[in-house]
């Protein structure tokens, strides 16, 4: 092959955002070129989107700048379609996009809401699993706000985004009444001791929680319940699991039964050797055996994964394995109160947790290492020096790792 290997690395998430930056601090530009395609120009932290949905204002920080001095290319467009036979990406932009020719490509494109077929979802719902969608829940909840009567928010999920949210808007907006659906028990994958923590935060924040019920239908001011019960609702948000995109089956991939790309113990695609994946867009097996969630913690070490693997091979070197685990859930309950809760092996919540103002403070200390390591993907070198020869493997560097949050589980 003559010129410069084409690596192109399609969303600019945690995962994205963060692998691109390694791929630029370990392999050198006189070998390869790497391109980012993102369709947002800013770093949207989505662990934190239920905030600026409530009100709150959250750092954007624009991707030019984050990758500014680091020889990464960003090209501003919507991916379209993936083609792995001819190893190129279509994308459009406002000047009509085109084809990105790839030699390795790196799918982090993330997730969005599912509707799980539920009628009215598309149409009448919000959720907060992208900065416009946070946005428009922000302007219904201010709307609301203004009113004298208040208004009726509608939190749909009880997984760990549906609790955030709830507790956000109720400490944020206590003029509104809120009200989270639970398909099961409240945090029931949390310890005895965690589920009682939760159950008296929403009681401090006066949400009301509805158990074992599931929504069949979203009307613009209601909800029909499985029962035949109509909930009303100003405000119906939506956070009963998450989708990733058809782009991936519609290349050709092989994908698991709901589009998530089937990889290897290295992030590599099982079907297209120069296709890797990483983040909510990978179905890869944890450490344990099990599949694992979509995560921000599952962004980060697939991420350090797939481009481990890529510059092993890029530079002939063995390909070594980092750590796939899944150890646990940081939760946020407002701004002043959180859970910590870890798991064991078996993903299975451990007896002890950590409640309170402390959980608090780790979370958001969490949030901001993981904000400037994805802001700065080359951990702030100006220029970048490459020796490649002496430099060691980067998944030995485990200050490279990106802190990790794992409050973003999906369900």
């Amino acid at each position: 092959m003559t010129g410069k290997h084409r690596i192109v690395v399609l969303g600019a998430g945690y995962a994205g955002a963060y692998a691109a930056g390694t791929l630029a601090r370990w392999l050198s530009p006189a070998d390869t070129e790497i391109t980012v395609v993102n369709a947002e120009p800013d770093f949207v932290q989505r662990l934190r989107l239920h905030q600026l949905a409530a009100g709150q204002e959250i750092e954007a920080p624009q991707l030019a700048d984050v990758f500014a001095g680091t020889g990464i290319r960003l090209r501003l467009a919507r991916v379209t379609a993936v083609d792995p036979e001819r190893h190129v990406v279509a994308v459009t932009d406002p000047d009509g996009g085109g084809e990105l020719g790839y030699d390795t490509l790196l799918y982090a494109l993330g997730s969005h809401a599912a509707d799980h077929g539920v009628p009215g979802v598309a149409e009448h719902a919000l959720d907060v699993t992208g900065r416009a969608a946070a946005l428009r829940l922000r302007e219904r909840l201010d709307s609301l706000s203004r009113r004298d009567a208040g208004g009726s928010v509608l939190v749909v999920g009880d997984g760990l985004t549906g609790i955030e949210t709830a507790t956000e808007i109720a400490e944020s907006r206590p003029g509104l009444s809120v009200t989270l659906v639970a398909r099961g028990e409240l945090g029931a994958a949390l310890s005895a001791g965690a589920r009682g923590h939760l159950r008296r935060a929403c009681d401090r924040l006066g949400i009301t929680v509805l158990e074992h019920t599931t929504v069949r239908a979203v009307e613009a001011t209601w909800v029909l319940c499985a029962d035949g019960t109509a909930l009303a609702s100003d405000a119906t948000v939506w956070t009963a699991g998450f989708a990733v995109s058809p782009i991936a089956v519609a290349g050709g991939l092989e994908v698991t039964e709901n589009g998530r790309i089937v990889v290897d113990r290295t992030m590599r695609s099982v079907s297209h050797p120069n296709v890797y994946a990483a983040g909510d867009s990978a179905y890869a097996i944890g450490d344990n055996g099990r599949p694992l969630p979509m995560s921000c913690a599952s962004a980060g070490c697939t991420g350090m994964q797939a481009t481990t693997a890529i510059v092993a091979r890029l530079t002939g070197r063995e390909v070594s394995n980092t750590r796939l685990d899944y150890h646990g859930n940081h939760i946020s309950l407002g701004r002043r109160d959180g859970i910590l809760q870890l798991v064991d092996h078996e993903a299975q919540a451990k007896p002890k947790y950590l409640g309170g103002r402390k959980a608090a403070r780790i979370k958001a200390g969490i949030l901001r290492m993981s904000l400037w390591t994805t802001s700065h993907p080359t951990f702030g070198l100006p220029k970048r020096k490459h020796r490649l020869a002496a430099a060691p493997d980067p998944s030995a560097a485990r200050t490279a790792r990106p802190l990790e949050n794992e409050a973003a589980t999906h369900g």
